[in-house]
Parts: structure tokens; C-alpha cells; sequence
């Protein structure tokens, strides 16, 4: 292929004389995107172009659908910040406190601020990298504007709350949890819009929790019109679902989206009926078609997320409320790949060689009968030395001697056990 026929397939035939077309180019090699002239020998232009790709922000930018935000000027925010430092530092009981180390700082105070000012932010960025926006809106995403505080209760007064991906049991997560948020705030200016009625939409999915559509989610709650944020008189859809991650898959998210809408909404086609509390397929849902349907009708406003893996009480669940039989997986693991055994195997420890090709059910066998030689069956295990390598150890192969001094330091193959 021609030069000429090179740059007009790679859409760049235009500024052949002059200065060239400003284009980015990004290089890939062994993986890694790298920026500048590689390093090694020089190459030509036409060499170069075969490597590079050439990346359309248009293409791969992602959207924004959530609400924006109407901020004040930054020198407006610097002269609040100003007078705010100078009001600190002429109070002086503040600093003879601080001097004193006697001054207290009211936590709850430091997170209100922190959730008015950075804090949605951070957790968009924290949703990034959990995937919550890819596997729920794709190239979509939105930065929450109304914090929602999302907890459940232990027994007592106990609560543990939802936050930035923090793990909570199935246990733990059995009962529907309490929800609160401020109803009447605008999300756009940050302020309360007292005296209009506002409609909210609550759902609660697990992209990871689908049985037969590794891209659909399962739908644990979905309660719509609730009225100024009161959630218990909103139009519950579906009755909440606890999560039951199965053994051996790691954990799953949990997922809960406040949407604001624009009025009261007729979304009776995604009523559940109380007879199919406990069918899977009848709770498949798409977050994406559902806000691809409705987007003229609501926002994105809050987020909240975690995460969770299996315990004990989910063989109870499975039985008792999904009539299923609990599924197991298991990891699969393909053998180990061993060469052909060799006479004198050079440079290798010699019993862990021969170790290599024998049944690995025979060797925890061996290892267990030592352990349990050494154990009395009242005290136990006889305690360790205090000086391990103090104590010379004679009369043995070199092979030996390394597998008895990491027997006395609990290091090596022990730790497999």
C-alpha cells in the first residue's frame, strides 16, 4: 500500500504539505498506551501510522445525565472563605482551646459539610471504579446531588449503614432497609424548595446476581411517587429481596438509585405481584431500558452501593423462600504442567522435586500424621522455640536442613496447610 493510500484510509489525506492536520496519537505496545517518540531506532511516518491509533474524543466521551449544578463564582467562594478564616482566627477562646489541646470538633458537623461540598463527587469516583455506571448505564453516567442515607437495622439500636462500597452481610441485609433523604431539595442549586410537592423513584438492583442473562440485573426493591421523600408512603412495585450471592462466586453489588421526577408517574407495568415475591425471572430488569423509556420523565439524583458474599444464612433462604436447591460453585483449576522426571535434577531441593509427582491427597495425609505425632492430645502442640536458629541442627542432608530450619520458622510449604 502506498503512502498517499495509507493516509487517506487512515482518514488523514488532507495536510500532506504544510503543517499537518492536528491529530493524537496514542502508540501500543505490550499493552501499555504510551505518548512521544518510542524509544529504539527511528522510523518513518508511514511505519508509525501502521502502530499509532488515532482516538474521536466525540466517540469514546461519555454522557452526563444527571442533574448540573449552579455554583457560585470562584471569587465569590474565595471571599467567603476569607471571611471564614478570619472569623476563626480573631476568636480567641478557639485558639486557647486548641492550644490546649482541649478544643472538640463535632464529627457529625465535618460530614455534613464534607457531603455538601466533595462528597457526591467522590463517590461518582468510587462508583467509577466499582463499574457501577459501565454495567448499569454504559457510556452514561451522573454525579449524585442528593445524599441518601440508606442503613439497616441489626437489632437494638444498631444500624449499619450503606457507604462508598463497604461490605455487608446477607445476614445483616435480611431486613428491608431504613431510607431517608431531603425531599425538598433542589437538586440543581443544593437549596430547599419548600412548598412544592416533588415525586421520587427508588431502585434497588444486582447487576451481578442473574442466573441465566449475565447482562440483566435482578431487582430487589422498586418504590415510585414517593412524595417529598417520604419513602413509606410511595408506591412500592416490588417488595424488597435480600441479596443471596451463591457460595464460591465472590461478592456482588447491591445498587440503590434515587431518581427525581418530573410529576406523579404511571409505572404500573412493573407491578410484582405478591405471588412472584420469590420468582427470579420475574424480577429481570434493565436499568438502562428502564431510564431509556422514561428519561423525559425523571433524573439520576442519589446513589448509594455495596457489597456482599455469601454466609450461612443463605441455605435457609434458598430453601425456605426461593424454593431452590443452594448452588455451589467451584474453581476448576487445569493441573499443573510437569516436565518429564530426570535422574539428577540439578540445582533444585530434592524432596520437593520428587514431591512434585506424587498424589497431593498422600502428601496432606503425611503432613498431617507429622503434625499430629508432635501434638499431645490434652496440651497440644508442643510449644516453638524461642531461638529457632540458635539451635544447630547435625547429621543430616543439606536438603534436610533447610526443610527442618523452615519447619522451626513456619515458613515454606507449611503455610499451604
Amino acid at each position: 500500500m502506498s503512502f498517499s493510500n495509507l493516509l487517506m484510509k487512515s482518514g488523514l489525506n488532507h495536510g500532506l504539505r504544510g503543517t499537518p492536520a492536528t491529530v493524537v496519537l496514542i502508540s501500543t505496545r505490550q499493552g501499555h498506551r504510551l505518548r512521544g517518540k518510542p524509544p529504539g531506532v527511528a522510523r518513518t511516518l508511514e511505519q508509525r501510522l501502521r502502530e499509532e491509533t488515532v482516538t474521536d474524543p466525540e466517540v469514546v466521551a461519555r454522557i452526563n445525565i444527571g442533574f448540573p449544578q449552579l455554583k457560585e463564582s470562584r471569587s465569590a467562594q474565595l471571599k467567603t472563605r476569607l471571611e471564614h478564616l478570619k472569623t476563626q482566627r480573631a476568636n480567641k477562646q478557639l485558639e486557647q482551646l486548641a492550644r490546649s489541646q482541649k478544643l472538640i470538633i463535632d464529627l457529625d458537623k465535618v460530614q455534613q459539610t464534607y457531603v455538601q461540598t466533595t462528597g457526591q463527587h467522590d463517590l461518582r469516583l468510587l462508583a467509577d471504579h466499582y463499574g457501577i455506571f459501565e454495567h448499569l448505564y454504559g457510556s452514561a453516567y451522573f454525579v449524585p446531588r442528593v445524599p441518601l442515607s440508606i442503613s439497616y437495622e441489626l437489632g437494638g439500636d444498631t444500624l449499619t449503614p450503606v457507604y462508598n462500597g463497604n461490605v455487608i452481610k446477607p445476614a445483616e441485609a435480611a431486613k428491608q432497609p431504613l431510607v431517608s433523604f431531603d425531599g425538598q431539595m433542589d437538586p440543581i442549586t443544593g437549596k430547599s424548595a419548600a412548598g412544592q410537592d416533588s415525586y421520587w423513584t427508588l431502585l434497588a438492583t444486582n447487576p451481578d446476581a442473574h442466573y441465566t442473562n449475565p447482562s440483566a440485573e435482578c431487582l430487589h426493591w422498586f418504590i415510585a411517587n414517593i412524595p417529598n421523600g417520604r419513602v413509606s408512603e410511595g408506591q412500592v412495585l416490588a417488595e424488597y429481596l435480600p441479596p443471596f450471592p451463591p457460595k464460591g462466586v465472590g461478592y456482588q453489588r447491591m445498587v440503590f438509585v434515587l431518581y427525581k421526577q418530573q410529576a406523579a408517574m404511571d409505572l404500573g407495568s412493573y407491578q410484582l405481584a405478591s405471588s412472584d415475591y420469590s420468582n427470579l425471572e420475574k424480577r429481570t430488569f434493565s436499568t438502562l431500558e428502564f431510564y431509556r423509556q422514561h428519561q423525559e420523565q425523571l433524573t439520576p439524583a442519589g446513589l448509594a452501593f455495596y457489597q456482599t458474599n455469601w454466609d450461612e444464612s443463605l441455605t435457609e433462604f434458598y430453601h425456605d423462600v426461593l424454593n431452590l436447591k443452594e448452588p455451589v460453585y467451584e474453581y476448576d483449576f487445569p493441573k499443573p504442567y510437569l516436565a518429564d522426571q530426570k535422574f539428577f535434577p540439578l540445582k533444585q531441593p530434592f524432596n520437593l522435586y520428587m514431591d512434585k509427582h506424587r498424589d497431593e491427597k498422600q502428601l496432606n495425609k503425611e503432613y498431617l500424621q507429622r503434625k499430629l505425632a508432635k501434638s499431645h492430645p490434652f496440651d497440644g502442640p508442643a510449644k516453638p522455640l524461642r531461638f529457632p536458629n540458635a539451635h544447630p541442627i547435625k547429621d543430616v542432608p543439606s536438603w534436610l536442613k533447610t526443610e527442618i530450619r523452615k519447619q522451626r520458622l513456619g515458613t515454606g510449604r507449611i503455610q499451604d496447610y
